[in-house]
């Protein structure tokens, strides 16, 4: 499937330096020509971005339609 500008993509690994698991959401902001690398942002739940990460296509995958976004329970 293609991925462009403004789509919601997940992570199919996890990104450590920035705390991001497989399967977070982010949006594509930038796709780069021929699809070679996209700009993906990162936010947390209230809108505040977590990172602008550089990502080459086998790094993130289109959201299927049935998906749900949910959050993980919090730890305290």
């Amino acid at each position: 499937m293609k991925i462009n500008e403004l789509d919601n993509v997940a992570l199919t690994h996890d990104i450590k330096d920035y705390g991001l698991s497989a399967g977070t959401v982010g949006t594509v902001v930038h796709k780069y020509i021929d699809a070679k690398a996209f700009e993906v942002e990162f936010m947390d739940a209230v809108g505040t971005t977590v990172g602008v990460i550089t990502l080459k296509p086998d790094d993130i995958r289109p959201l299927k339609k049935n998906e749900m976004l949910y959050a993980p329970p919090q730890h305290l």
